[in-house]
């Protein structure tokens, strides 16, 4: 007998949560605010519409159904079944933390401050979960995958960083389909999906006016650019950006220390040392965004 399918429900702890967390009570918060020209006001109301949008989620789960709540802190340890119905109650960022941990389950972004958040992969308003959890339409999220030589996988959404784990210098050897491979020093390497081109990638991309054509919404292809790459005597700097489709990928040989880390979560990483390897390039998996 099949199970019921589980709603498990992911945020992360507001703004104000984590001060007086951080402070010790409301009052030290309301201080520390006030010393930075803002009030504590302003963090209650967010915090407020949170709790009503998370409120508005809970009670439109069907009765029958099993259901969880997942803290973005928590998600490493948090095990997702395959009935899982995923419901991302939040900013976009919050869609890609838990995307990599997914494995085709149905992901229904949920934004609690229309007015503040662009609501990317956060479309739908809090009233509207009930209607979304009966009749679903996916969109699907090319997603980027780094494969290490000793069996390492990492998964994300917007983008992949390989370098130095302070963002220094990091010596390493790239192969890409499309030229010789050369031996490079920079500040690391970003390998964005069609979703991170508008974000870290797309930053990357204007800061050198490069023109390349940046993946659109909904191309199964990725972009990459090495960050600052320096020449030298012993390193080059002509192979510094291009795209990739399935099944090719970048390859890239430590000559350094260096990690590997999805979506600006750089506590959740792969270590490199020298001569190892990891392979970066599209996901076989992807994201089930609800539309």
């Amino acid at each position: 007998m099949s199970l019921p399918p589980r709603a498990v429900i992911v945020h992360r702890a507001t703004e104000l949560t984590e001060l007086v967390a951080r402070h010790g009570t409301r009052q030290q918060a309301g201080f520390f605010l006030a010393g930075r020209g803002r009030d504590l006001a302003e963090l209650d109301a967010r915090h407020q519409a949170q709790q009503d949008a998370l409120a508005t989620v809970s009670a439109a789960i069907p009765l029958d159904w099993r259901r969880a709540v997942a803290e973005r802190n928590d998600l490493d340890r948090f095990g997702f079944g395959p009935e899982d119905v995923v419901i991302a109650v939040g900013q976009d960022g919050l869609v890609a933390n838990v995307a990599k941990y997914l494995d085709g389950q149905p992901v229904i972004g949920i934004n609690p401050e229309p007015a503040r958040n662009p609501g990317v992969l956060v479309p739908h308003e809090p009233d509207a979960i009930a209607d979304l959890l009966v009749t679903r339409t996916f969109a699907e999220r090319t997603m980027v995958a780094a494969s290490t030589d000793d069996g390492q996988q990492l998964l994300a959404l917007n983008e992949v960083y390989v370098g130095h784990r302070t963002h220094q210098s990091a010596r390493y050897r790239l192969s890409s389909p499309d030229a010789l491979p050369e031996r490079q020093s920079s500040s690391g390497i970003l390998v964005g999906t069609s979703t991170g081109s508008t974000g870290w990638c797309r930053s990357a991309w204007q800061e050198r006016r490069s023109p390349l054509g940046l993946p659109g919404p909904t191309d199964p292809m990725l972009c990459w650019f090495v960050r600052e790459a320096w020449p030298s005597p012993a390193t080059g700097i002509d192979n510094t950006e291009g795209l990739l489709k399935a099944p090719d990928s970048l390859t890239i040989t430590a000559e350094s220390d260096l990690v590997v880390f999805g979506d600006g979560m750089e506590s959740d990483t792969l270590a490199l040392s020298w001569g190892q390897r990891v392979e970066v390039g599209v996901a076989a998996v992807k994201l089930h965004l609800v539309v």
